[in-house]
């Protein structure tokens, strides 16, 4: 097949790309714009195989995105292209209204066009699919668990803008019998993610030596998955899912953010005896600052649908995931 990826250069868009050119034969379009948030370095040992394509393109821009999808002619669309900070979508709302929402609307004029002029057979095996988050449910009490069925109650500018994307795909696919599927995922972790997020800003700061941030308490509880189980996910999904459900993709590890940035001190510790600025732990560097705008207090995801109807499981445990994580991080440290 011809697979079409919208942000294939992000964190979870290339590690997707990275898994269908090394465990499949299928042909790969990549389309991203390369914002702050792409990592070209992510699809570096890709680049040069010939099943991959790259082109630069705003997914809002109608003109060169039609031309692209009537010229590549996908069999599948994987929309992952999405402005994604809670912080940024706080401070600058209006890139992702831009993006998600308007991004998204575009993106399925298109594709409910050039589906509809698709032979029978070609329409057959076409599907839309749609990632987003587990942000949209917005904050869950504590006991339960998010399933495909619950109400969707965003709490920042970021959730809102996804969840009227999943509203949009839903809605082209009632109304206009595009073949969608949605997935809903929980928080990612793994290579190649931007420097922002948690767990990468507490590794690339701890090694630093400055300050490790981390949101009031720091019990604020989330369900990590590891980028490379969530791209195995999304291959099941597009390989066996069923056109109009939604798959929710979790690893049923719940952990609060203080204790996963004091798991990455401690691993750190027993790597790096020698530490930054004549500190004894890495846990000095812990400092906590003004919680959150909004902040939603816990997600987490049941993956039940996916893991009964489709067969998905997560590899290793969180925490194993996370030393070779450090492990990689602190190699590079003490080479330098």
């Amino acid at each position: 097949m011809k697979i079409l990826v919208t942000g294939g250069s992000g964190f979870i868009g290339s590690a997707l790309i990275r898994l269908l050119i090394g465990e499949s034969d299928h042909q790969v379009v990549n389309i991203d714009k390369l914002t702050y948030a792409a990592n070209p370095a992510a699809l570096a040992e890709v680049q040069d195989n010939p099943r991959y394509r790259f082109y630069r393109a705003d997914i809002c821009d109608r003109v060169q995105i039609r031309e692209l999808i009537q010229s590549e002619k996908p069999d599948v669309i994987f929309h992952l292209a999405a402005e994604s900070h809670v912080d940024r979508s706080i401070d600058s709302p209006s890139e992702f209204i831009q993006t998600n929402i308007i991004g998204t609307y575009t993106l399925l004029e298109l594709a409910a066009d050039y589906f509809q002029s698709q032979p029978a057979e070609k329409k057959q095996g076409f599907r839309f699919i749609h990632i987003s988050t587990d942000e949209v449910y917005g904050d869950l009490p504590e006991g339960g668990k998010f399933t495909e069925q619950n109400a969707y109650k965003p709490s920042s500018p970021y959730s809102a803008s996804k969840a009227s994307a999943d509203h949009l795909v839903r809605a082209w696919h009632r109304t206009y019998q595009l073949p969608i599927i949605i997935t809903n995922c929980s928080n990612n972790f793994g290579p190649y993610q931007h420097p922002e997020k948690l767990i990468p800003k507490t590794i690339t700061n701890a090694l630093a030596g400055k300050p490790i941030p981390i949101y009031g308490s720091g019990k604020q509880v989330r369900d990590w998955l590891h980028v490379e189980d969530h791209a195995c996910a999304l291959k099941l999904v597009m390989e066996k899912g069923t056109i109009g459900e939604t798959y929710n993709i979790g690893s049923n590890n719940e952990m609060q953010n203080i204790e996963v940035v004091t798991t990455i001190c401690q691993i750190l510790d027993q790597m790096i005896p020698k530490k930054p600025n004549h500190i004894s732990s890495f846990a000095e560097l812990i400092t906590k600052v003004a919680d959150r705008a909004g902040h939603d207090f816990r997600y987490a995801i049941d993956a039940t649908k996916l893991q009964s109807q489709l067969g998905w499981q997560p590899t290793e445990g969180f925490k194993d995931k996370l030393n070779r994580l450090c492990i990689d991080s602190g190699a590079m440290y003490n080479t330098a």
